[in-house]
Formats: structure tokens, C-alpha cells, sequence
């Protein structure tokens, strides 16, 4: 029998609809069969496990696993997630809707169910330089036309809070379309976060805290409990969710690299982790399937019920989560962790090009320095906020800003790679760990310029002019020297290599990252170094054109004042 939440145990057999045939016509005058006498076309016996909805991720980044919409869908779908909602402003921020017309094409040739948001925040700001600019009219016809789901995450949460007339505008555009919208608003409290679902924000995923989750729930908003590679924010949340709020409660990958979903799953490593951290087993299933429906406007899934689609996932027991059969629209995609379908590719001709840098040399990474306190950009292990701390450090006679080895200080530099400007804005970065080299990468979130990381302005210049030439990706370099490097090609975000060759090269890039260049453990060496340009995560970041304090929304010298 069919539960409230929907979720089905069987021990005998049970009928699985195939999604592709049709009810044969019959003659009701000549035949007619019992009231509940059917059969259905296919029947399996799962011996007492359990059959859930297939699970709905309602907001995650394709481009974050490094990997094509088609790959994506290959090594997701085996850990039982059959729909996704999807903000491609990674791409779009580097190729414009270019970007988000190849990635559509791409994610058609997968079975996994890829609905796409339409990018709000092209640049995330004005106070950076992104490949393209998007404004409401360039959006209005995809919201119109349907081709997008909704507006993505409003990432400029203090431009619509203080009415910025670009931000509204996209918002009424939605409105206007009937497309929800969804949030992002870090520490946003009170009045200000009063206003901001006043203005159209549905949803947030940058909670940290009970309080703030809390807070998003009082306002009617839904809450994104986020488990990613280096966002782990679901076991802090749980504290908020309640049996009479986890209606409004969503499980959600937001950044999942293929290492991560290779080694420990998507949605189903998020079910496992609640349910461990004392969670309701068919509460968090509810929050990966019914409740992400209903959000994501998809009445015709995340239950098992006549009439909905058949995207079902077969699992082990209500604790470990073990997928061990997937289905999408009836059809077997995925058993015991492997994809039962071939992967064609799109062309990817209109996103390779991608590395636009003008006259870079090592003299751009000078850093004069007076000898006051100076602000840094302090990391956060597991977090992609960002904190600042002042501290004092060492410069040369000239004035340069000289590294020390004991005092856990780098420089960090955005190089603009979009427009040819040649603009370098230089600040430091603290608690990176690295001791040695340096490491660039051309994701840099969210206007993806390149960003560098080392000890040394050789070490950088290094590190900067390998990456230039290799088209995009992430190298890393030791005494000048390559180590490791990791080829995106598309976009410099994706690669167009399976899944488990990314893999293998980001293994390899993140051994020489903890064991070469002395990055600890717990810091993952590229996502963590690609947020520290993410202008609308507190506290301090860097842009192309300079240290910036997300809270003021406003430049700041890398020198604190008397």
C-alpha cells in the first residue's frame, strides 16, 4: 500500500509501466476485464526492498563536476537522481546564451531529466568583468517561451534589496512569465531579508546557520539544505527542520565535483547523512523527491501514484540508500552504480575559446605595501564564504610584499581572460595552506576570469602563462615547473573527457596540491581557490578590478587605515 510519503516496500511483484507504450485498444463490447484485473507490460520482484520516487535535485550547477551535461547525466543518474533543476550561469557568465544553448542541446541527449533556470546575474555584480551581459530583456523571451523553468538564484540579493532597477526589472520578467524564482542570500536578516522574498525569492541554499534557516522558513520561503563538495551545510541545518516545516525543506548538491558523486553519491549520500544525523528516513526522502516537485512546478513526479511519471529508484534499506536500480519514465537507466545507456556528445565548437588575456607578465603581480595592517582574504575549510582578517606582513625595502613561509599569507591575483582589458587586481589570501608554488585556474566564480594563487610572482607568472596556453582548466607548477594540470576545454569549466579521466586528473592535481605544495587536507585546492572571487558570498573576495567587501558592496584598500 501506497504511504503518505510515498514510499513503497515489496516483497511480492509489482508493476512497472514502461513509459513508452501505449494502452492497446480494445473492443469494451467483446472483452472486458474485472474491476482491478491488470497486468502491467513488465513486472520485477525486489524481494523486500524498497521502491522510492526517483530523487529531484531543485538546484545544482552542471558545470561544477567539470564534466558535459551528457557525462552528467552518466554518473548521476546510477545514485537514483532522475530530474534536476539546473543554473548554467557558469557557462552563460563566459559565453552568454550561447552557453545556454549548448547546454541544453547537450542535456537532451541524456534520459536525465535536465530543467534549466534562467541566469539573473550576468555579471553576479557590476564591480566585475564577465564574458557576457545579460540584462531582463535579453531574458524575457526564454521565460516567455518556456525554454527555462524560472529566474536562478538572485545572487545580487543587496541589488534587490535596495531596489537596483536591473535586478527588478529581471525579477517582473519572471513574474511577468509566471516562473518562480529562486534565492541565494548569505546572512541576509530581519527587514532586509523581509524584502528580499517580498520581492519574488523562493528559496535559499546559503544558509549556515539554524538562525538563518529559521528565518528563511518564517517568511514562507523554501529552504535548501546544501551537501556539495565544499559546501556541507545539511547536518548543520537539520537543527531547523521540523515535522511541521520539512514541507519546505530540500535536499540539494548545489557544487558536486565527479570525485565526489564517484566516491560518495549525490542525493542518496545526502539521505544517508540525514537519516544518520537523526533525521526521519521518509521526512528526507520527502525532501528529495515530493517537496522538490511541488518547488520545482513538476506535478507529474516525485510520488509513486497512478498517473505520475514512473522515475523510480530501488534501494537497499531506509539507511544506507544503496541504489541499486534506477528508472526514468519506466525504462532501466542505471543498475548496481552503472549507466544502461550510451553517451553521445553535442558539438561543443561555439564554447571552446575561452582564454582572452592581454599582455600578462609577472610585473602585474606587484603588490607595494607601506607596512600597515593589511586586510586578507581568509579561508573557510568546508565553506565558500570567505572571512577578514587583518594582519601585518612583510614587504622589501622597495616595498614589495615578501612571503614567509611561517605566516600562512599568499598572494592570490584575478587576471581578466573575457575582453583582452589586461586588468590584474592583486590582494592575499590567508589559511590556503600552500607553502610551495602556485596553483591557477581559470574557475573562478561566477564571472570565471583566471585566478592564481602562490608564493612567489615568478611562481604565478608561472602558473598564469601555463594555464593561458593549455586553453583553460587548472595547473599547477612547482619551481616553474608543471606538475599536474587539469584541461577544460569547454568554456575552461568542462572537460570533454569521461567522468573517470577527470577524475584520475583531478586525483592526480590534488595529491601534488597537498603533498608539493603543501595544502592541507580538509581545503580542497580548486574549488576552494575558484570561490575566493565570488562577489555575493561574504566577506572579502576578489574581482578583476579589486578587494571587495561583499557586505558594503564596495571596494576597500588592501591597506587598513590608521
Amino acid at each position: 500500500m501506497l504511504n503518505q510519503y510515498n514510499v513503497q516496500q515489496f516483497n511480492q511483484k509489482g508493476a512497472l509501466f514502461d513509459g513508452k507504450s501505449r494502452p492497446q485498444a480494445t473492443n469494451r463490447r467483446r472483452r472486458r476485464s474485472p474491476a482491478g484485473h491488470y497486468a502491467g507490460k513488465q513486472e520485477r520482484d525486489l524481494h523486500g526492498h524498497y521502491l522510492l520516487p526517483g530523487l529531484i535535485d531543485s538546484h545544482i550547477h552542471i558545470e561544477s563536476a567539470y564534466v558535459t551535461p551528457e557525462e552528467f547525466g552518466r554518473l548521476f543518474v546510477p545514485h537514483g537522481t532522475t530530474t534536476i533543476a539546473t543554473d548554467p550561469h557558469e557557462i552563460v557568465n563566459v559565453h552568454g546564451l550561447a552557453g545556454l544553448g549548448y547546454m541544453q542541446k547537450a542535456a537532451a541527449k541524456t534520459p536525465l531529466d535536465v530543467h534549466f533556470m534562467m541566469p539573473p546575474c550576468v555579471p553576479s555584480t557590476p564591480f566585475e568583468t564577465a564574458g557576457a551581459k545579460l540584462t531582463a530583456a535579453d531574458m524575457a523571451p526564454a521565460l516567455t517561451a518556456g525554454s527555462v523553468d524560472g529566474l536562478a538564484e538572485l545572487m545580487n540579493y543587496v541589488g534587490v534589496v535596495n531596489n537596483d532597477d536591473q535586478m527588478l526589472d529581471e525579477v517582473l520578467a519572471a513574474k511577468a512569465a509566471g516562473k518562480r524564482i529562486d534565492g541565494h542570500a548569505p546572512q541576509l536578516m530581519g527587514k532586509l531579508l523581509n524584502a528580499y522574498a517580498a520581492a519574488g525569492a523562493q528559496s535559499d541554499h546559503e544558509c549556515l546557520t539554524v538562525a538563518e534557516a529559521k528565518a528563511r522558513l518564517a517568511c514562507g520561503m523554501y529552504l535548501m539544505l546544501r551537501e556539495g563538495t565544499t559546501e556541507h551545510n545539511l547536518v548543520d541545518l537539520l537543527g531547523a527542520v521540523t515535522e511541521a516545516n520539512a514541507r519546505r525543506c530540500l535536499l540539494v548538491g548545489d557544487d558536486i565535483q565527479a570525485k565526489t558523486v564517484l566516491k560518495q553519491g549525490h542525493l542518496d549520500h545526502s539521505l544517508r547523512l540525514a537519516v544518520a544525523s537523526g533525521c526521519d528516513p521518509l521526512l528526507a526522502i520527502q525532501m528529495a523527491t515530493l517537496n522538490a516537485a511541488e518547488y520545482c512546478q513538476l506535478p507529474d513526479r516525485g510520488a509513486i501514484a497512478p498517473g505520475r511519471r514512473a522515475d523510480l529508484v530501488v534501494v537497499d534499506d531506509l539507511r544506507k540508500f544503496t541504489v541499486e536500480q534506477t528508472f526514468i519514465q519506466g525504462r532501466l537507466v542505471a543498475s548496481d552504480g552503472v549507466a544502461r545507456f550510451p553517451v553521445t556528445r553535442a558539438a561543443t565548437d561555439q564554447v571552446t575559446s575561452s582564454m582572452f588575456v592581454k599582455d600578462f607578465s609577472a610585473a602585474k603581480l606587484a603588490l607595494k605595501l607601506t607596512g600597515k595592517p593589511v586586510r586578507t582574504i581568509k579561508v573557510l575549510p568546508g565553506q565558500v564564504a570567505a572571512e577578514e582578517e587583518v594582519v601585518t606582513v612583510k614587504h622589501d625595502a622597495s616595498g614589495n610584499f615578501v612571503y614567509d613561509p611561517s605566516q600562512d599569507v599568499v598572494k592570490v591575483a584575478v587576471v581578466e581572460r573575457h575582453h583582452q582589458t589586461g586588468r590584474v587586481a592583486v590582494g592575499l589570501l590567508s589559511d590556503y595552506g600552500i607553502k610551495a608554488g602556485a596553483i591557477a585556474s581559470s574557475i573562478a566564480h561566477d564571472s570565471h576570469n583566471l585566478i592564481v594563487a602562490g608564493v612567489s610572482d615568478a611562481e604565478m607568472a608561472a602558473a598564469t602563462q601555463a594555464l593561458i596556453k593549455q586553453g583553460g582548466g587548472v595547473v599547477l607548477v612547482k619551481e616553474g615547473q608543471v606538475l599536474a594540470r587539469l584541461p577544460l576545454p569547454i568554456g575552461g569549466l568542462m572537460s570533454d573527457r569521461p567522468g573517470e579521466e577527470v577524475v584520475k586528473l583531478q586525483a592526480r592535481l590534488d595529491r601534488a596540491a597537498h603533498e608539493e605544495l603543501g595544502i592541507p587536507e580538509p581545503v580542497d585546492p580548486v574549488m576552494t581557490l575558484s570561490f575566493m572571487s565570488l562577489a555575493v558570498i561574504p566577506k572579502l573576495k576578489l574581482t578583476d578590478r579589486g578587494l571587495f567587501d561583499v557586505a558594503k558592496m564596495e571596494f576597500v584598500p588592501l591597506e587598513v587605515a590608521d
